[in-house]
């Protein structure tokens, strides 16, 4: 539903823009849009693949497993019904983690 509603709003915009003679402004601020997306997705890799894989070095160095411990009480009242040894619990904790760091981007991964 939602795909429809963006792609009318797309398509009313377009006609307006036909209508009103501004059809040039509408491609160029497309092709200028087109532009800060790769831009923003290739600044997002980046800072993605450092987090990343800083994150994989605290896991692989135990970090991540003692602080998953450490924060097993509170993951036991947010989420009762998970399973206590269930490999969520770690995720989530990482996810939390980066979150309390301020890591941003990091956080993406782990949450998802």
């Amino acid at each position: 539903m939602l795909n429809y509603l963006w792609g009318f709003m797309l398509l009313i915009g377009v006609v307006y823009a036909a209508i009103t003679g501004n059809l040039p402004l509408v491609t160029d601020a497309a092709l200028d849009s087109a532009k800060e997306a790769v831009t923003l997705c290739i600044t997002m890799t980046g800072v993605m693949a450092f987090w990343v894989g800083l994150m994989r070095i605290a896991e692989q160095a135990g970090i991540i497993a003692a602080a998953t411990r450490k924060l097993k009480p509170f993951l036991r009242f947010l989420f009762p019904d998970l399973p206590t040894e269930h490999p969520a619990n770690e995720y989530i904790a990482t996810n939390m983690i980066a979150n309390i760091f301020g890591l941003g981007w990091a956080a993406t991964p782990a949450g998802l």
